[in-house]
């Protein structure tokens, strides 16, 4: 690391700027989520209701480990700093959009910004600070993720209730412009000029698999049959490309994923059950406001509320894996996080109508709890693996890891959720009105409508969303289950690295 990035006139200034930016990107997950029933009472096409997540996550995915190479190459408050304003641009749009197709290209616009900020935040905060004064700080950095978890969902109730869903993104402005404003002022870095060789070919060959795979995912049993030549043309360029991806790696100078850092077991295991468990956080924050809404007919700021239990449980468990890491060890805290991710699944599975959203707060805080242990004790486990220079490219490989599980969770969960309400109205509402659809489950999302609804075709759209949810949901109990058999098989012992 140069030494002139030391050299930092206003550091808790600085702090401040870096939390901020981080702020902005962790909100956003939450007070969308809680948004997206009157997006989509208001817009219609619920059938694309996962791509708004799905379009904001692939971006964010593929672009994390680029804007990494980038902030060695100019810096890290010239990269972060375009990585905000890009996320800004996508934000204003977002709020201007008039149909689901447009708030989905702009949300891509949204993730490609996203993209810079937790890893190049979190990059400065390591620049700046010294190994001992880290810890303190990255408790400022979870107390963010704890603070926008509370806030984002009670913030995006009262916008979506009193005012519109439109400011849901419109919220993020002023808190970019402040992130930027500090970093400018109070960042003063002395970039160490050395010549890159930036692995765009990887980036291009991963985006095309990525997308080609989620696109599958999304549309399989609804608009595209499984069997389909469509379909599998798309599955053999996204095995391919990621082929390719593998040898473009493996030949490139400075490749984007490094892919010899995962032959450290803890890694590849804390790689991979990042990835599983990215999924269960997607398709449970992405879907369970909808149910809250629709079926127990609960307003935005209730629904809001069921999700801001996990967000109260991540950060006490984050601070709790603090001290159990020094008693216990990473392995078994991991244990325990991965049997809070067992139990949090299983209240998801037995969620009814009448258990109410009090039964969906605690699954919330639950799964919570398990993202907490579990994503500190990775974390540790992957930084006392490697060495000082290989920390920055393995802690980024794991946040690429997570953002991939939330782009393939988003996807897959979608794909069965649409797929399974479709086929429940086929079968069960015929009789009732030919003219329901997947589409029609708009209606039980905004409450005027809903309320105007026949008796028997609300039951029929409620039900089915009941049943399809559930389907889900033991989806995401699989992979708390797999998760689970990651962690127990991880190293009893930490293995030291050097500093």
């Amino acid at each position: 690391m140069p030494e002139g990035k030391r050299k930092v006139t206003k550091k808790p200034f600085v702090l401040a700027s870096v939390m901020l930016a981080m702020f902005m990107g962790a909100i956003e997950a939450t007070i969308v989520s809680t948004a997206m029933p009157a997006i989509v009472g208001d817009l219609g096409g619920f059938a694309l209701y996962s791509w708004v997540f799905s379009a904001y996550m692939l971006m964010n995915a593929v672009t994390v480990l680029i804007y990494g190479k980038l902030s060695d190459l100019f810096g890290r408050k010239p990269v972060l700093t375009f990585g905000i304003i890009i996320f800004l641009i996508g934000s204003i749009l977002c709020g201007f959009a008039e149909s689901m197709t447009a708030l989905i290209i702009f949300r891509l616009i949204q993730g490609f910004g996203a993209g810079a900020v937790m890893p190049i935040a979190t990059t400065i905060v390591g620049d700046i600070y010294t190994k001992e004064e880290r810890a303190q700080v990255q408790g400022y950095l979870s107390s963010v993720w704890g603070i926008s978890a509370i806030m984002g969902p009670a913030i995006g109730g009262l916008l979506v209730e009193y005012v519109s869903w439109r400011y849901v993104f419109w919220v993020n402005i002023p808190l970019g412009i402040l992130a930027i404003a500090g970093l400018w002022l109070f960042l003063h870095e002395n970039v160490e000029r050395k010549k890159h060789q930036i692995d765009y070919a990887g980036a291009v060959l991963l985006t095309v698999s990525i997308s080609s795979l989620m696109f599958v995912l999304v549309e399989g049993g609804t608009n595209l049959a499984w069997n389909s030549i469509e379909a599998i043309s798309l599955i053999a360029v996204s095995v391919i490309a990621f082929i390719l991806f593998i040898l473009q790696e493996q030949k490139a100078a400075e490749p984007m994923m490094p892919f010899n850092i995962w032959k450290e077991k803890p890694i590849l295991i804390a790689n991979l059950a990042s990835l599983t468990t990215g999924v269960m956080l997607i398709g449970i924050s992405s879907f369970l406001p909808a149910f809250v809404q629709g079926v127990m007919e609960r307003s935005p700021i209730v629904a809001g509320f069921t999700l801001t239990t996990m967000s109260i449980g991540w950060p006490i468990a984050s601070a709790a894996a603090g001290k159990m890491l020094l008693k216990i060890g990473f392995r078994s805290t991991s244990v325990i996080g991965g049997v809070f991710l067992i139990a949090g699944s299983i209240v998801f599975v037995t969620l009814t109508p009448e258990a109410g959203p009090v039964w969906a707060a605690a699954g919330s805080f639950l799964v919570g709890a398990g993202m907490g242990l579990t994503s500190t004790a990775f974390i540790v486990s992957i930084q006392s693996t490697v060495e000082w220079k290989q920390r920055g490219i393995a802690t980024a490989a794991n946040m690429f890891m997570r953002n991939l599980g939330n782009t393939i969770g988003a996807a897959l969960l979608g794909g069965i959720l649409n797929s399974q309400i479709k086929s429940y109205i086929q079968e069960n509402g015929k009789g009732i009105d030919a003219s329901l659809s997947l589409d029609s489950i708009n209606v039980l999302l905004n409450e005027q409508a809903r309320n105007s609804l026949d008796s028997g075709i609300k039951e029929i759209l409620q039900n089915g969303l009941t049943v399809s949810l559930h389907s889900v949901y033991y989806v995401v109990l699989l992979f708390a289950a797999i998760s689970y058999l990651l962690v127990i098989s991880l190293p009893k012992s930490e293995k030291e690295a050097a500093d």
